[in-house]
């Protein structure tokens, strides 16, 4: 069964009876909501506005909303109006006709919605309210004509949901207070949202109201945002909610930021050694903690990101190094990250395109956010599908955000969607009109169908061919610079150790040698200084190389594949090892050499 949303939106602010008071904020209210609640990357709803319809339109079209529903409905009805209590204190809803003294038969009642709700055959249903509960207003006044309490809850919350069925109400205030429209209600005043909905829109729309960051906005989280920023705008408005739901209901998507993992610290006794002063425990814990990253289990994977992050940032320049090129492991690398629909007729349904996420279970959590309404993204086990909406003509370029933890990444989309082609015949095709000359004759002619002109022509795209050309070379220039740092290295380790050898042979044959001997003469006898002097240029090169091969990396980071930043960071890091203890000795033994040569 296909889970299918719709929203209902009552607005209106214009009445035909002079007592009501005409309201600013339901137009504007109307089409924000309408807005973010069709967004396909927000709500994804099928919106329908009813907009300054009179009491019998108002009924007909909210029954009609709830019937013919199914269990995998969730309805969403949004009412911008003008709430009045009648003499038995039972609330209704203002329409465009209405008049006070005739509420029975010139409003909607708040029991026909509430009989609605119960009757219809939608999984979900959510209320909101955004009304004036006191009464009417009357024309210049800026007071509510009180009229007693009325509690809107009570009329909504009273039956319990059929199972595996579930309603809400949130409302825009409580029993005795107004719902505001801004700051004031002046005649004069310029259109505005009311605060109850502009909340609700910006919550919304800015992904703000995602407060457990977890790439969806459920009821609880709406609730809980508009009712601060609505008592941040107005201490005097108070958004009441009730609700028989079972499990959670998500009402949008989030545009916000990354998603966030409740993590599990790592055990106290890796803590531990993740504190101790010797250097090679730290590095153990480090790799322990590489294990727990890959854990199935995201919150334990993701306490050993966030522990292998402060390692990267605190320790020493080994350790450090060592806990970034794990934490390289789970960077976001989807495959590919650029598609090509090419032509596509409009109209059509192009096939799916599948995208792979590689690496461990955090490396592949995130989440997708299309930068334009045509891109279409389901999540798979194994990654993304892909597809475009074809309702327009042109060239559609765009990109999908996808949003880890710790880490972003872009796959790129592009498609050309042209003229569907007539059936029977192809754009190509002419037909054939018989006409009758002046002789009399039958003339045959080919009339050519009228061309359709192409898209404006835009810069060629680079497809995925022409990028893994153009990445070919610089693909593999941080491990070959890698490369050569580590074999630099290790000609200096070597050729420190040579010239150490033939550094002790010297001494010895001095000391043999006695009074009449000299070190500079059997230093130079045994070719000493040679491979010192070419073991300090080739490990100042070698870290120089290094060097270059991680800033390539880190600036070219899209060309490379994990494993060739895995394997750079490796052979650098090993380079490095080698290189700076064979600088230190060296310097340490040229040292020695120019201040003891001239006293032996």
């Amino acid at each position: 069964m296909t889970e299918s949303r719709h929203a209902l939106i009552i607005a209106n602010e214009r009445y035909a009876d002079q007592g009501l008071k005409k309201l600013k904020a339901p137009a504007q209210d109307a089409a924000a909501l309408e807005r973010v609640l069709r967004d396909p990357q927000i709500g994804d709803f099928e919106v329908e506005v009813v907009h300054n319809a009179s009491a019998d339109l108002m009924r007909r079209r909210i029954q009609g909303f709830f019937n013919d529903r199914s269990r995998a409905d969730t309805l969403l009805l949004h009412f911008s109006c003008h709430g009045l209590k009648s003499e038995s204190g039972e609330l209704y809803f203002a329409a465009s006709d209405t008049e006070p003294p005739l509420l029975a038969a010139t409003a909607v009642a708040s029991q026909f919605v509430r009989g609605c709700m119960s009757g219809t055959r939608a999984g979900r249903t959510v209320l909101f309210l955004d009304c004036c509960y006191g009464g009417a207003f009357s024309r210049g006044s800026s007071s509510v004509r009180a009229s007693g309490e009325v509690n809107v809850l009570e009329s909504f919350a009273k039956d319990e949901p059929v199972s595996g069925r579930g309603w809400a109400v949130i409302t825009a205030s409580d029993s005795m207070e107004y719902a505001f429209e801004g700051d004031h209600l002046a005649e004069n005043s310029a259109p505005r949202p009311s605060v109850f909905t502009h909340a609700v829109v910006e919550g919304l729309e800015t992904g703000e109201a995602d407060l457990d960051v977890d790439g969806k906005v459920s009821l609880d989280d709406l609730y809980e945002y508009v009712y601060r920023h609505v008592r941040e705008q107005n201490p005097h408005q108070t958004p009441k909610k009730a609700a028989e739901l079972h499990g959670e209901l998500h009402l949008a998507h989030s545009r916000r930021g990354r998603i966030k993992i409740v993590a599990i610290p790592s055990p106290p006794s890796l803590q531990a050694a993740m504190n101790s002063d010797d250097v090679l425990t730290r590095q153990g814990a480090v790799m322990e903690l590489r294990r727990r990253l890959r854990h199935t289990e995201l919150p334990v994977a993701e306490g050993a990101r966030q522990h292998l992050e402060e390692v990267a940032r605190n320790d020493i320049q080994q350790i450090a190094d060592l806990a970034s090129d794990v934490l390289s492991e789970i960077r976001l690398t989807p495959s590919p990250d650029h598609l090509d629909f090419g032509l596509i007729p409009k109209g059509s349904t192009p096939r799916k395109r599948s995208v792979t996420m590689h690496g461990p279970l955090l490396a592949r959590h995130c989440v997708a956010q299309p930068t334009q309404s045509w891109l279409r993204v389901d999540p798979t086990g194994s990654g993304l599908e892909v597809h475009v909406d074809t309702a327009a003509e042109g060239h559609l370029s765009g990109d999908i955000v996808l949003k880890g933890v710790a880490d972003e990444s872009v796959i790129h989309v592009e498609a050309v969607v042209g003229p569907a082609h007539e059936p029977g015949g192809g754009p190509s095709d002419g037909s054939t009109r018989t006409t009758h000359g002046s002789d009399g004759k039958r003339d045959t002619a080919i009339v050519e169908p009228p061309r359709i002109p192409p898209p404006p022509k835009t810069p060629p795209p680079t497809t995925a061919h022409q990028t893994r050309t153009d990445q070919s070379s610089t693909s593999r220039r941080a491990p070959a610079l890698a490369g050569v740092a580590l074999a630099l290295a290790v000609t200096a380790v070597v050729t420190l150790v040579l010239a150490l050898q033939a550094a002790v042979v010297a001494v010895m044959e001095r000391g043999d040698d006695g009074v009449y001997g000299n070190v500079e003469d059997n230093v130079s006898e045994h070719g000493a200084l040679t491979p010192l002097t070419v073991c300090l240029i080739a490990g100042a090169v070698a870290l120089v190389v290094g060097a270059f091969a991680r800033h390539d990396l880190g600036a070219r980071r899209e060309q490379y594949t994990r494993q060739a930043a895995s394997g750079t960071h490796t052979l650098t890091s090993i380079a490095k090892g080698l290189a700076i203890p064979a600088l230190i000795l060296a310097v340490l033994a040229g040292i020695t050499y120019l201040v003891g040569s001239p006293h032996w």
